[in-house]
């Protein structure tokens, strides 16, 4: 039985949650590949918003299994956090809920050194959300990291402080003015990991494979987006893990044969956070009211979003890169009553006019060259059936899906579940 991967086109907060959602009525399993508490899973059922952070977004569904992989990084304050979240609302997680063994911790100290390094950047920082994410990757690839299974030894007190203190040196190091209580932080990092030995802990890699051989039906879940990509995104101006198809098979143990369909999810626009180039960014009225009429503020943050019209030069790249097999188009209810819209579908890269993403796409070396169509009036919210759908809509939709190649399979006009319309 294949994997099948959900994951972001953009620069993440295209709306993954809200699709896992949607599909985990047909899946098994949901398992979470990468990235950590610096993603922010929205989900809006019976008039409720809720927020993952890190736990996977099938967990308010009684039939599927939980999993967050090893290619995950988990905060234990956080997550208890999440835990507590959900018990307010009587979800089963100590059934539902397993942990890879092999994930990596985040330490209070991770965060510290989060700080410290963003703050000595000044103007070049790359826009971190300070969840300390970044310190705890670079620990796992230097080979200094703790990981859950190492909570279930009689000595991991012993290897926390032996890191810590690592950190608190490297702090010193960066010499700006970090104001900490390490021991309060401390108390309340043992604490929320005493809850956390509560969950089952598990070696996931042979869980998924059992599941595999039995038939179950699994789905992977990133987070961020694939132009957030530490290999293929916007670098520096990235996050720490491997955000495209690529990071499920490491983030889960799953071997490249082994995956079946990749859903790919982008906004009918284009939004990022934080730092870095954005070719398509609008700093007028059209951005103000994309930014406005979409709420565009980050899950995590609460950082306004940069705004900007679609750009299928990076998303055909990510399509690419990916292999995407069926595409998911969000938000196109807030694109309502734009009288013209615009996609960007070339550069002028130094002079030239290209169709791909090149290197390095900073405002001085590339300009937007943008085709212009009809926009639409009417209010998509209400509607159920692409039937509904305006002509300038569905236009709109015929020329995405002949510029990228794949099809379009569920366009979404609302947060809620029920405006998700499957075409």
């Amino acid at each position: 039985m294949a994997v099948d991967l959900l994951l972001g086109l953009q620069w993440g907060d295209e709306g993954k949650g809200k699709i896992v959602d949607v599909l985990t009525k047909d899946y098994d399993i949901i398992a979470r590949f990468q990235g950590g508490p610096n993603a922010g899973h929205t989900l809006e059922f019976d008039g409720i918003k809720h927020v993952l952070h890190t736990i996977p977004s099938g967990i308010f569904h009684k039939t599927a299994m939980n999993l967050v992989g090893n290619g995950v990084v988990i905060d234990p304050v956080i997550f208890q956090k999440e835990l507590d979240a959900l018990g307010k609302f009587n979800i089963d997680y100590i059934s539902k809920l397993l942990i890879s063994r092999k994930a990596h911790l985040i330490l209070p100290t991770h965060r510290l050194l989060d700080a410290a390094s963003e703050a000595a950047k000044g103007k070049a920082k790359i826009g971190s959300t300070l969840k300390g994410i970044g310190p705890t990757y670079m620990d796992k690839t230097g080979r200094n990291g703790m990981r859950i299974g190492d909570l279930e030894l009689s000595d991991w007190k012993e290897k926390y402080r032996a890191l810590a203190n690592k950190h608190e040196a490297m702090i010193g190091f960066y010499n700006v003015d970090i104001q900490y209580d390490l021991p309060e932080l401390e108390a309340d990092f043992f604490k929320a990991v005493d809850q956390l030995k509560k969950l089952t802990f598990i070696d996931s890699e042979e869980y998924l494979y059992r599941a595999q051989k039995e038939g179950r039906k699994i789905l992977a879940e990133g987070a961020q987006g694939s132009l957030l990509d530490i290999d293929f995104g916007t670098y520096p101006f990235v996050t720490s893990s491997n955000t495209t198809a690529a990071g499920a098979c490491t983030g889960l143990g799953v071997a490249p044969n082994q995956i079946g369909s990749v859903f790919g999810i982008f906004k009918a626009y284009t939004t990022r956070v934080g730092s870095g180039p954005f070719p398509t960014e609008l700093f007028d009225a059209d951005g103000e009211t994309m930014g406005r009429v979409g709420n565009e503020f980050g899950a995590t943050t609460g950082r306004s979003r940069r705004c900007g019209w679609l750009d299928l030069v990076a998303l055909k790249y990510a399509v690419q890169v990916n292999g995407v097999t069926e595409l998911m188009m969000m938000k196109g209810d807030v694109l309502s009553g734009f009288p013209k819209l615009k996609v960007c579908t070339a550069y002028n890269y130094k002079g030239e006019e290209i169709t791909h993403l090149p290197y390095n796409i900073e405002a001085e070396n590339v300009t937007p060259i943008y085709t212009e169509m009809d926009g639409w009036a009417q209010d998509l919210t209400k509607m159920r059936s692409p039937e509904e759908f305006p002509k300038a809509l569905n236009e709109y939709i015929a020329f995405l899906e002949k510029e990228l190649e794949v099809p379009i399979k569920i366009v979404s006009v609302g947060p809620d579940r029920t405006q998700t319309i499957l075409r």
